[in-house]
């Protein structure tokens, strides 16, 4: 049984149209998440350790401001195009369309303001709750007219994220979770004592400005070999590995599958992610830098948290063998991506 509560969160910046923010509290017996309707951003997420005691497992603020401001999208629904775009560019029937550059040469997760920027509509269903938001056509240099509904349910153990789009005209569109994840609780020093696999049997290998070469590299014999469980601080020594931001690369096909488990010895926390999505960025927090105030007055330094996040390759509207990420008009974007925690 799944209970679903909304109340006020805060208002927007009066330069920013001044609307009310909302935030929507689902929680069944095992699981408690708070979404806001700015970015559609999970702010809480509350699960059950081995003893039975609930903690926070996700890094965030505690008040609107500190979404509003500047932050590594903590929590955000991402888009249109998740991950990077090279030199902000692409071409799409013969017409080449210029995107905001945001990091180094490359556009990242939609431009200067993406829909984690933005103020969703809301709906409230039985068992979670659906936002929608059009976004105009020449947003961001996106084409098109896009109708995107973001919807979250809650059932036991299992929290459930569908994104679906449609579009006037093509466009890439790769929409995904943005959360960032500390199984010992948010606020907790590092990750390293997390054990991760990833079902990749390949990856894709990134330039010095975190673009994919177009090589599908396979993951035997190397750092990123991840088809079976490594503790994380102990494997980054291992392979002398700074981090991970990368793209794992999934079998291919629209039904669920698990695509990946993390694990926490000390509370017994477990977290498997299931997608219909054909990648998977595993990210290890390399820029967090303990600047920020998260929750509670925690800072969140390097390596702090991880994310896993279901997309369309990296990049893929200009990598025409990276499977396709564009959206026709008359067709609809459907993805689903299905987080269940349990302890051991």
């Amino acid at each position: 049984m799944t209970t679903v509560r909304r109340e006020a969160f805060g208002r927007m910046p009066p330069e920013e149209g001044g609307g009310e923010v909302e935030k929507f509290i689902l929680q069944s017996d095992s699981v408690r998440v708070e979404i806001l309707s700015f970015g559609c951003i999970i702010t809480t997420l509350e699960t059950k350790d081995r003893n039975g005691q609930f903690s926070d497992i996700v890094l965030g603020f505690d008040t609107l401001e500190g979404y509003t401001g500047k932050h590594p999208f903590f929590g955000t629904v991402v888009g249109r195009v998740a991950n990077r775009i090279a030199n902000g560019k692409f071409s799409v029937d013969g017409k080449e369309y210029q995107l905001f550059i945001n990091n180094g040469p490359n556009s990242l997760h939609g431009g200067a303001k993406g829909f984690d920027k933005v103020l969703w509509s809301a709906e409230v269903l039985p068992n979670g709750v659906r936002f929608f938001r059009l976004s105009p056509d020449g947003e961001e240099g996106y084409p098109g007219d896009l109708k995107v509904w973001v919807t979250y349910t809650l059932s036991g153990k299992e929290l459930a994220i569908n994104y679906q789009a449609q579009t006037s005209k093509t466009t890439p569109i790769s929409l995904t979770n943005h959360s960032y994840f500390n199984l010992a609780g948010q606020g907790s020093r590092d990750v390293y004592d997390h054990e991760i696999s990833i079902e990749a049997d390949s990856y894709l290998p990134v330039d010095d400005t975190q673009i994919p070469t177009g090589e599908v590299a396979a993951v035997q014999g190397t750092g990123f070999d991840l088809r079976q469980p490594v503790e994380l601080g102990k494997h980054l020594q291992k392979f002398h590995l700074d981090g991970f931001d990368h793209n794992f690369c999934l079998h291919q096909g629209q039904d669920r599958r698990l695509v990946a488990r993390v694990f926490h010895p000390p509370t017994g926390r477990t977290m498997e992610v299931h997608t219909t999505q054909p990648g998977i960025q595993f990210y290890t927090g390399n820029f967090l830098n303990g600047s920020l105030k998260g929750k509670g007055g925690a800072t969140y330094p390097k390596h702090s948290a991880f994310c896993l996040e279901t997309q369309s390759w990296p990049d893929a509207v200009n990598k025409p063998h990276f499977p396709n990420a564009l959206l026709h008009p008359g067709e609809e974007y459907n993805h689903t991506t299905w987080l269940v925690f349990s302890t051991a």
